[in-house]
């Protein structure tokens, strides 16, 4: 538009003088194309992980920050969708709606503004809602020392809260109607209360997805509410509030995962058989293959009186203030509840019967001189979860999918009901301990994951940055975390007492970096981590083990990193490019009181160019993911011990039955789930002043689906292709092509491989959306 102005200026000074027969002086204009698109993401800043206000080439760590430019450009309206502009973010499906990001093929936090946020055990929650979120910061490696010790280490996704405005009103409605009855409706309104004082923003999110899966669908609501205060040039304080309730699908996807499946879609029918002659899905049944046909893919492990539903509220605080020319306080509060149910008609159970969390962290920062900086931490988290579980009856290879619902439905027998606790009528869960009913010496329930914990958490941390020259730069940091935890069982079999215990804890964590710019567009940088971590449970809870203890290594999980990289970032460039090498450990302290480890070792880059009309950009990833030589663990070793041999011309089976728990000893064998390459590339053309089109696409290489290989996920790609038309400047429409050449694709359900050889999740066929958005 100014350009436009220019010229016209231009031209009535030619006219001019022109029409006065003066000489005419010949000005010659000339300049750089406008940058539009603002997608690259070095044009965004990183607050929070490693200090605030921090540009990508001043971060010793591989970071991705995807602004809401991004998100909307992308069409990112999952975890799993990171994967188009992160490298090395591939995830499992998480039964159809994940909560937790993967990244370097190790599960990671999800953290909002800077605090941990609830989440499901391991990849199994509530799905995040994006309605108030307004950037997306992409960290490989366990969190810094700012953020503390947490659960999960392969890397941090910080979800950065939406801000109220306090210069202008603004404001934006968008509607979006796809295929399969797919609707979202969004009003996102902000304007000052005080001009250049204070500010509110509203955000309400509506979405009413049916779905390509039988039986399977998707409705939420969340309201989010901000407010900021400026009471003067040196401090600010940001608030924001939301509710969100959500009723989904736990989606398993097609069990049976065979070669034939993946390649053909081929599935062997025959309903599973248990020893006792039951057709009831159990452990030990075997299956006598009746055919094989091609299944539909829409025809997946779900049952329409499955209940999945959640509702939290989140509470975050923000207040930062310049004390002095050397000294800013910054105080972090935030505070969730969560209530959540989930009632299988295959006799899964889990439900949050109340989580609450509180956290609150104060930073201060303090320049000592131009060159050295130390931010000192004050942290205290609360974290109190009352829930009920029971998996141990689930029985997926058995269920012939071809056949009528009864054959997916597990209706407990007395021998089973006799080691749960009967929660509510009908509803049988484990207790949350141990308990011996016949005096025989040996327990006799069937334990999950029930508790009923509290946990203090308190922390302190320090981080100091030095500028040593103007290309040299370090950090070191350091952060010890003290646990005070109580875990009893939360509903005790009859005549029993809860059992009870409680642990304290010191767990440390510490972090070294040093920066080199080489030339001043160029960086070079090596970091190191170390921390301790605690075990995964439901909501952050802890739980008693079989001996009815808390168990000490659930608080000695070592996790480390190195990560060797370098950052290409001109101030008068279009282009962004980064690589890095890492070599990355962690250890998981299982149920079974077990450790898994593993240590992935790799390289990812990323490139991006945005410069009017065109911006490009595109990843890649290789990850050699192993085991750390120790054990593994699947609910059945393959596919195959669902089946008998009666039919070798569909399958070889090994009459072991199913499912059959198999652990495999240490080793150093390939982590299974996780493809070893994979390529992304996106781009868009702005044909006209109000006409863009955009597309695509991500490539990942073949994996294997289970851990003895004995079923591959092949090479796939999905192309994805968009355009977009502004009508004026408030208004525009825009159409979404996904998977637009119809990839049977594949995933894994479920992060770890565990279920490895008995599901596989089938991904969307080539689909549309249509959105419409008006900003007033």
């Amino acid at each position: 538009m100014k350009y436009a102005f220019l010229a016209l200026s231009i031209s009535l000074s030619f006219s001019t003088l022109a029409k006065t027969n003066d000489p005419i002086e010949v000005i010659q204009v000339s300049g750089e194309a406008v940058k539009l698109h603002s997608l690259s993401p070095k044009d965004s800043t990183v607050d929070g992980p490693f200090g605030d206000n921090l540009a990508l080439s001043d971060i010793a760590r591989a970071v991705t920050p995807i602004s809401s430019a991004m998100i909307e450009q992308l069409n990112i309206t999952t975890l799993q969708d990171m994967l188009a502009v992160a490298p090395n973010s591939y995830s499992a499906s998480g039964f159809g709606a994940p909560s937790l990001p993967t990244l370097r093929a190790q599960l990671g936090e999800l953290f909002q503004d800077g605090v941990r946020r609830q989440a499901g055990n391991n990849g199994f929650g509530i799905p995040v809602s994006f309605n108030a979120i307004e950037q997306i910061d992409v960290v490989k490696g366990a969190p810094p020392v700012l953020f503390g010790s947490s659960q999960r280490n392969g890397g941090f996704v910080n979800l950065r809260s939406k801000t109220a405005r306090t210069d202008q009103q603004q404001g934006k409605v968008q509607l979006s109607a796809g295929r399969w009855d797919q609707y979202r409706a969004l009003v996102d309104y902000s304007a000052p209360i005080v001009e250049g004082q204070s500010g509110f923003r509203v955000s309400a999110e509506h979405i009413n997805n049916g779905s390509f899966y039988d039986y399977a669908g998707y409705e939420s609501d969340s309201l989010f509410a901000a407010l900021r205060f400026l009471p003067d040039d040196k401090s600010s304080w940001d608030l924001n509030f939301e509710l969100y309730s959500v009723d989904y699908t736990d989606n398993a996807g097609i069990n049976r995962p065979t070669q034939a499946l993946i390649d053909d879609g081929l599935y062997i029918t025959g309903q599973g058989v248990q020893p006792n002659g039951s057709n009831v899905p159990g452990a030990g049944a075997i299956v006598s293959p009746t055919g094989q046909v091609v299944i539909p893919r829409n025809q997946v492990l779900t049952d329409p009186d499955n209940i999945n539903n959640a509702t939290t509220y989140l509470f975050h605080s923000i207040y930062k203030r310049e004390l002095n020319n050397q000294a800013t306080l910054k105080n972090i509060t935030y505070f969730q509840h969560l209530q959540r149910e989930s009632l299988a008609k295959n006799s899964f159970v889990e439900i949050i019967d109340g989580a609450d969390t509180a956290q609150n962290r104060t930073e201060l920062s303090y320049q000592w001189n131009d060159s050295q900086t130390t931010v000192f931490a004050f942290d205290v988290r609360y974290n109190k979860v009352k829930g009920y579980s029971q998996f141990t009856t689930e029985a997926d290879l058995p269920i012939d999918l071809t056949g009528p619902l009864e054959n997916r439905r597990i209706p407990l027998t007395a021998q089973q009901q006799a080691r749960l606790v009967e929660l509510r009528p009908g509803v049988f869960v484990s207790p949350g301990a141990q308990y011996d009913i016949n005096n025989d010496g040996n327990g006799d329930f069937s334990l999950s994951d029930t508790t009923d914990s509290t946990s203090w958490q308190t922390g302190v941390a320090f981080q100091h940055d030095s500028q040593w020259t103007n290309k040299l730069r370090t950090s070191i940091g350091y952060r010890l975390d003290y646990y005070d935890v109580v875990a009893k069982d939360a509903l005790p079999p009859q005549g029993h007492s809860a059992a009870q215990d409680s642990i304290y804890e010191t767990l440390h964590s510490g972090q070294a970096s040093i920066n080199y710019k080489f030339i001043p567009s160029t960086t070079g940088y090596i970091a190191g981590s170390y921390n301790q971590a605690t075990s995964n449970s439901m909501a952050g809870g802890h739980t008693l083990g079989s001996d009815n203890k808390i168990s000490e290594q659930n608080f000695a999980t070592d996790n480390t990193l190195l990560e060797v990289g370098v950052k290409y970032a001109p101030e008068d460039s279009p282009w962004y490019i980064d690589g890095a090498v890492f070599n990355q450990r962690r250890s998981l302290r299982n149920r079974d009181g077990s450790n898994t480890g593993i240590r992935t070792q790799g390289f990812e880059t990323q490139l991006f160019y945005d410069a009017s009309p065109y911006w490009l950009s595109a990843g890649y990833s290789y990850i050699d993911a192993r085991y750390d030589n120790s054990a593994s663990s699947q609910d059945s070793s393959q596919v195959a011990d669902a089946f008998d041999n009666s039919r070798p011309d569909i399958i070889n089976g090994t009459s072991v039955g199913a499912p059959s728990f198999t652990a495999f000893a240490p080793s150093t064998h390939r982590v299974q789930g996780i493809p070893e390459q994979s390529v992304s590339i996106n781009g868009g053309w702005s044909i006209l002043s109000n006409w863009q089109i955009g597309f695509g696409g991500i490539y990942t290489k073949s994996y294997p689906l289970d851990f003895l290989a004995t079923v591959n996920i092949r090479d796939q790609y999905t192309l994805n292709i968009n355009t977009s038309y502004d009508f004026t400047e408030q208004t525009k429409l825009r159409l979404d092509i996904n998977n637009v050449t119809n990839q049977d694709n594949w995933r894994p359900v479920f992060e770890g491989g565990y279920f490895g050889s008995t599901l596989v999740f089938p991904e969307l066929p080539i689909n549309a959306k249509l959105t419409f958005q008006h900003s007033f």
